[in-house]
């Protein structure tokens, strides 16, 4: 397979809209499996609402579009400073979501997303990009790996009632 490359731009209104309906409906799926329903969707309203109070302009974060060669939209992603860090404190930025569309999964989109947002975040001078990925995303999970992402925290939990 050919290494793929992408351009990342800001999304319009009516993309930002999209993406974060597919995130927070992705993330709910995702929450639902260690929680009821209607808690996993509120905890994402509220991440949202927390995170990006201003939507798609909220200050130091980057909302974007990736495009392929062709112009083709392939992916989006979600990177802004790290949520562990104090205001203006960290060096890491954080990648708060990428998504790769179904059609262009498998072709090394991922990978590019990856990369065109790791410059993103050196071109302001930050030296790390730190994320989060649900343990059971295995696909995810082998991607980061590949792209030289390392384990620095793990969070497990186990079911023990009825």
């Amino acid at each position: 397979m050919d290494e793929q490359t992408v351009t990342l731009r800001r999304m319009t209104p009516a993309e930002y809209r999209s993406a974060t309906e597919e995130r927070e409906a992705e993330t709910v799926r995702e929450l639902a499996r260690l929680m009821p329903e209607e808690l996993a969707r509120e905890r994402t309203r509220q991440g949202t609402a927390r995170f990006l109070p201003e939507g798609l302009d909220t200050t130091g974060h980057h909302l974007v579009v990736a495009e392929n060669e062709s112009g083709r939209t392939v992916g989006t992603a979600w990177i802004g400073p790290d949520p562990r860090a104090g205001a203006g404190t960290s060096d890491s930025a954080w990648l708060y979501h990428v998504r790769v569309l179904p059609s262009f999964r498998r072709q090394g989109y991922g990978t590019a997303i990856l990369a065109a947002a790791e410059r993103l975040v050196a071109r302001e001078g930050m030296r790390a990009l730190a994320l989060n990925v649900f343990g059971g995303n295995e696909a995810a999970i082998a991607l980061y790996r590949r792209s030289g992402y390392g384990v620095s925290s793990m969070y497990m939990s186990k079911e023990v009632g009825t």
